[in-house]
């Protein structure tokens, strides 16, 4: 493989725009985010029709039990060289903040419009829609000197986690209830090395991928489980569920998202292919894609009668794959680059501001 062995050295900020080309990326993580961000765009694109078929709804909630997971593992693993420092606060504010603040700005305009509610205030404390990754991500990696410095961190990240699904009163102020829950992923990326990846890229892992999979869709189709467990927005009380079943749910859905991550992984390719080039694009995939999926319903999308049907689920998945693939494209980056990695060091001064242009600090997007 073309690439030295990933995580050796400081950890670079994968999902940048500017040094994707660069020496030193390895294809198997760029093309592991291309897969997930077209998963992520096919889960918005089935929302609509699961009201309609037992199987959409199962297969939604199967790609929502490992795609986000799997995202921000990668982010955690790309997270271990954060040290706080002047230039990586900057990198943090300008590749994280600065996005945060247009797209939640932009969201909020953009569906007044499609929502109709042209009163929606722009409030930068209630993320909108998929922003809150953003604000998630950068309180999770102002933590990460925390992380690394205490002596169990994934039992810690954990029992955070259950304590937050005890909690209905955490409010939605930087959709903290998410980003507690989904804080053990990237706990344990920041503990993986190099060698836990190479062991489920192996033949042995991608042969018991078929059946986990299709046994995990099996059980889906055939439980009707509530896919809200695996989106880690509510608490048990606002789930309607008793207190105990939090911790317990937060558990489950742990081991269970963590087996399916390390099937997706086992069949990402680890050679250079057409889409891994994508993979430094996906940041503008995950932002982006969000206006066509907000505005499909407003634009009458959804409408057609055989768009429930079978043959509709398919084109849906097709479309929303081919649109994401084309929003990570180089001349989508170049146009919106303004946007997503600004040109920000004269905002700062001292070794802050000598990087150059900023670089996306999203590790898995």
């Amino acid at each position: 493989m073309p690439y030295p062995t990933p995580g050796t050295g400081p950890a670079p900020a994968a999902g940048t725009t500017a040094g994707a080309e660069r020496a030193g990326r390895d294809a198997f993580f760029d093309n592991a985010k291309y897969l997930a961000i077209v998963l992520v765009a096919i889960g918005h694109a089935w929302e609509p029709l699961r009201d309609d078929s037992r199987t959409v709804t199962a297969l939604y909630t199967l790609v929502y039990a490992f795609h986000m997971p799997a995202f921000i593992v990668v982010a955690g693993y790309f997270s271990r060289g954060f040290d706080a420092t002047p230039a990586r606060i900057a990198r943090l504010v300008t590749g994280i903040a600065v996005p945060y603040v247009v797209f939640e700005t932009a969201y909020t305009l953009f569906t007044r419009w499609t929502d109709q509610a042209p009163d929606r205030p722009v409030s930068l404390l209630d993320p909108l829609y998929l922003t809150w990754f953003l604000a998630a991500l950068f309180i999770w990696r102002l933590t990460t000197p925390l992380w690394r410095l205490v002596r169990w961190p994934l039992p810690l990240a954990l029992a955070v986690a259950m304590l937050a699904t005890l909690s209905p009163s955490i409010g939605n102020d930087l959709d903290l209830q998410r980003v507690l829950q989904f804080l053990p992923y990237f706990v344990l990326g920041l503990s993986l090395r190099p060698e836990h990846f190479l062991r489920v890229r192996t033949r042995r892992m991608r042969v018991l991928a078929v059946p986990v999979f299709a046994g995990a869709f099996a059980v889906a189709y055939l439980t009707h489980p509530r896919s809200s467990w695996f989106m880690h927005r509510d608490s048990a009380a606002e789930l309607g569920t008793p207190g105990w079943y939090g911790p317990v749910m937060t558990l489950a859905t742990f081991g269970c998202s963590l087996l399916l991550v390390a099937c997706f992984l086992a069949w990402v390719p680890g050679r250079r292919t057409w889409f891994t080039v994508l993979g430094g694009g996906t940041l503008y995939g995950y932002l982006l894609h969000g206006f066509l999926a907000q505005g499909s319903r407003f634009w009458g999308w959804y409408d057609p009668h055989w768009v429930h049907r079978p043959v509709g689920w398919a084109t849906a998945a097709l479309v929303a794959a081919a649109a994401v693939t084309v929003l990570c494209t180089p001349p989508v980056r170049r146009v919106f680059r303004f946007v997503v990695e600004p040109r920000t060091e004269w905002a700062f001064r001292g070794t802050a501001g000598g990087e150059g242009r900023s670089r996306s600090a999203v590790g898995s997007a």
